[in-house]
């Protein structure tokens, strides 16, 4: 549990939008006032103790109250189901007598004596509506040319159409809440926004909003308007698009994932024609989409987009966009004077992760060449052409977790829609931000259903091939499925294209007021095993790289880092005790490379007979999955330091630049070689550094760029990171950062990212890396030298027809394996022939069936005969 509340202490920090002067400050939560629950039609659920229960209680509305009548037993079986949280709460049974949307489209209360205290009204908002409104298309829909636009607003009083400059009356239908205007064919290409008169407990009275449309497919600059858009229209198909033909899909337990910021990508390239944007990815003569295409030549299937949907912190029109004030290439490798300059334009520069939702149907227009209109819908899409054509996949990164903001702040959208129910509330009604932002609540029904419909639009009309879900914990498990079954149900003859092949994966993690299953049964890493749908593992990464990633101290070594066998003088324990860590992060790797199955069973460093679930992860099982896919495996990401950061933190100081590079191949070699998938962030394969910055989100083009020509540099030694999020660590990265033989060169750079594509060759052509179930993985991958006597540093790994050595240690290591004695083993031929010069002296000993390895080394021997 402390882990867990260190990890949402931290996400807490990831995206403080207060003191960004593009997004408006936050505006103030409801008022602590909204502890009653109407759950469903006839019922309220009362806290135990809030006013003396004998009393009468009543549901006070705009045109009088309801009387409310205690239900000695409490909640049903099936309400505490569905309400897991308030379980324990008195209910108190309504007879509204047909009144319910008509009290709902004011202001309400729930009093008894001395107690008078607001109501939560999702619950009650599903009964009433979900399924008539659950079933309806919302947003713009065009027949026959003429666009009907919907919108769901239940608890409005009235919802006009500003279209164009005019007012149009919307008429809405009863069952389902939806309020709706059909116009004639001029409509289309027109900015519009809804007027929506609604009572609003943030504001504590009824106001008129004017809010953009939450399914908007098209956008204004800045997103001060929708557009009514026909995604299906020819002028929005750039040339080839109906045609399209994607490199062949790849199913998720073989994908290899390239993880990439769309900024990043080119902010460094002198030779891409759109910096900064998604035309980026057209130009196949361009230094980033050359080197993604040795990477697709490789092996990799899928290019990872961080979020591309319209986000709510960067100026759009470039014109507005502010530029860091200062030369900062002149500036000491060491110096503050970076990260305060770039901080100065933080709030008004091109960049930001994007993970701040403001419209989740519309691409970002601040990638486009024009933001205001359509130009950023067909400019998406010749990205995907141009990733297509250069042999990957497209993954979008969804973020529905949270939104930049709720109640009256300008960039709340949902919100100001319909107050108080597409965000999770606290039992005091107030949203839950344990997120970073305000929490969704996928739970209900039309949040649950925003994410259907987002989610299939973009693959049907966009060409997405797959989705990463943030923060995936934070939605039911439920809602996922939904997800997956909308998927499933595209074909290519109906909708263009093949939803089953459509992959899914996302962030598993258990934290915040949903943890522990307290609402719904979570997207967890251990609820979603047996789904096919992956979730991150953090085991085999954090036993990778040493410590974890919110240590104050980031010199904690692990097997890839050093650690027992290399040590940096700062890690903690005696030598034994970093022995028996390091043996047993072995065993947390060993667990990672058959893809994190629950239940295969091994000899672990003790001796023990033991299954991976039996594999103590920080309290928790290290072991989780049910099938390869279940897990997805990384030794790095966006978040936290890069790898070659991590490693500059933790490898011996005197460390050459060649043998960090070894030590990087070794460590991204553990998630490559594993079982499942396996993802891998944008330019690590290139050494790439943030300078030591752990949270980049907005740290500028200076500290994130992709350095794709090595004579650049990796990106190490641009200045200290920013304070905000790296303070703490400037004792340590000063010296480091000053240091000059920290930066590697083009040499290093070179032997780094060659020596990874020839691993991704053998992982992907070589089917005993291909095992469909836990079963197949058992009888297939052994580790024939775990146990007590295991040489600390190496892991040794059998596979049909394959042996695979890690050396983790600086010196040259020999593994006997005496059962294969008088078998005939060689180096794997794209090694033997590949660009490692070092691997090619890896031996064999046929008479005793030794393998003999360099250190800092991966080899992989194929058995001849």
């Amino acid at each position: 549990m402390k882990r867990l509340a260190t990890l949402a202490a931290a996400l807490g920090c990831l995206l403080p939008l207060a003191g960004n002067a593009q997004a408006a400050p936050a505006s103030a939560p409801p008022a602590a006032d909204a502890r009653v629950h109407w759950i469903d039609k006839n019922t309220l659920a009362w806290p135990k103790g809030l006013g003396d229960p004998a009393r009468p209680h009543r549901l006070v509305h705009d045109s009088g109250s309801f009387p409310l009548t205690r239900e000695p037993g409490g909640l049903t079986a099936e309400q505490r189901a569905k309400h897991p949280h308030l379980a324990h709460h008195d209910a108190f049974r309504l007879d509204a007598r047909g009144k319910e949307r008509t009290a709902l489209r004011g202001k309400l209360r729930a009093e008894t004596d001395r107690v008078s205290t607001g109501v939560q009204i999702p619950g009650v908002l599903d009964d009433l509506y979900a399924a008539a409104a659950g079933k309806a298309r919302l947003g713009p829909v065009f027949r026959d040319g003429r666009p009907t636009l919907s919108v769901w607003a239940p608890t409005a009083r009235r919802v006009d159409l500003e279209l164009d400059g005019r007012t149009v009356a919307m008429r809405r239908d009863a069952a389902s809440g939806i309020w709706s205007a059909t116009g004639p064919r001029d409509w289309t290409g027109k900015p519009y926004r809804y007027a929506v008169t609604v009572p609003s407990p943030a504001a504590g009275k009824t106001v008129t909003n004017l809010v953009t449309d939450p399914y908007s497919t098209a956008l204004t600059a800045d997103s001060a308007r929708s557009l009514v858009t026909d995604l299906a229209a020819p002028a929005l198909a750039p040339p080839g698009w109906r045609t399209l033909r994607k490199p062949p899909a790849v199913p998720l337990r073989n994908a290899q994932i390239q993880e990439l910021h769309i900024r990043d990508f080119s902010a460094a390239d002198r030779t891409a024609r759109h910096p900064g944007g998604y035309r980026a990815f057209t130009d196949p003569g361009s230094d980033g989409m050359r080197h993604l295409k040795s990477l697709a030549d490789a092996g990799t299937s899928y290019a990872h987009l961080l979020p591309a949907f319209d986000f709510a912190t960067v100026p759009e029109r470039r014109t507005d966009q502010a530029t860091p004030a200062c030369d900062l290439p002149a500036l000491p490798a060491d110096s503050p004077r970076q990260q305060e300059c770039v901080g100065q334009a933080a709030a008004r520069d091109a960049y930001n992760w994007g993970y701040d939702p403001l419209h989740y149907t519309v691409p970002e227009g601040s990638y486009a060449s024009d933001p205001d209109g359509t130009r950023r819908t067909v400019e998406f899409r010749q990205m995907v052409q141009g990733l297509a054509g250069a042999g990957l996949r497209t993954v979008m990164d969804v973020v529905y977790n949270h939104t930049a903001a709720a109640g009256q702040d300008p960039k709340s959208v949902l919100d100001r829609i319909v107050p108080g129910y597409y965000h999770r509330l606290l039992d005091d009604g107030t949203v839950a931000t344990s997120t970073c932002c305000a929490n969704t609540a996928p739970e209900h029904a039309m949040m649950g259903k925003l994410v259907v419909d987002s989610v299939v639009t973009w693959a049907k009309e966009y060409k997405v091939d797959g989705f990463r879900f943030d923060l995936m914990g934070h939605h039911p498990k439920a809602n996922v499925l939904a997800v997956r079954a909308a998927l499933d149900a595209l074909t290519p003859a109906r909708d263009g294209v093949d939803g089953k092949a459509v992959i899914l994966y996302g962030e598993g993690w258990d934290f915040g007021e949903v943890a522990g299953d307290a609402r719904f049964v979570q997207a967890t890493q251990r609820n979603m095993a047996g789904t096919g749908i992956a979730t991150f593992s953090d085991r085999a990464r954090d036993a990778i790289r040493g410590g974890g990633p919110f240590d104050g101290d980031p010199r904690a070594q692990g097997f890839a880092s050093g650690l027992f066998t290399d040590p940096n003088g700062a890690t903690p324990g005696t030598p034994d005790e970093q022995r028996a860590r390091l043996l047993h992060a072995q065993d947390l790797v060993k667990v990672g490379l058959t893809g994190n199955l629950a239940d295969y069973r091994f000899t672990d460093s003790a001796g023990r007979d033991v299954r991976g679930a039996d594999v103590d992860y920080n309290g928790s099982p290290a072991g989780y999955a049910a099938a390869p896919g279940d897990a997805l495996a990384y030794a790095d990401a966006h978040d936290n330091e890069t790898l070659y950061d991590a490693l500059a933190f933790k490898l011996p100081r005197g460390t050459a630049p060649a043998d960090r590079a070894r030590m990087q191949v070794l460590a991204m070699a553990t998630a490559a070689l594993s079982q499942g998938p396996a993802l891998s962030q944008a330019g690590t394969d290139l050494l790439r550094s943030k300078s030591l910055d752990r949270n980049s989100y907005d740290s500028g083009d200076w500290f994130n760029a992709v350095h794709w020509d090595c004579a650049q540099g990796n990106g190490f030694g641009r200045g200290l990171p920013p304070a905000r999020d790296n303070a703490d660590k400037w004792p340590y990265a000063a010296p480091l950062l000053a240091d000059p033989a920290l930066r590697p060169g083009c040499g290093p750079v070179r032997a780094a990212s060659a020596a990874y594509r020839d691993l991704l060759r053998i992982r992907t052509t070589e089917k005993a890396f291909d095992h469909a179930t836990t079963a197949a993985v058992q009888r297939d991958v052994t580790f024939p030298l775990s146990g007590r006597d295991e040489t600390p540093g190496v892991i040794t790994m059998r596979l049909p027809g394959l042996t695979v050595v890690l050396n983790a240690t600086p010196h040259e290591r020999s593994q006997r394996i005496g059962a294969l004695a008088g078998t005939a083993h060689t180096l794997h031929p794209v090694q033997a022939g590949g660009a490692d010069p070092t691997v090619k002296s890896a031996s064999y000993a046929v008479g005793t069936g030794t393998f003999t390895v360099p250190g800092r080394t991966v080899a992989v021997f194929r058995q001849e005969g």
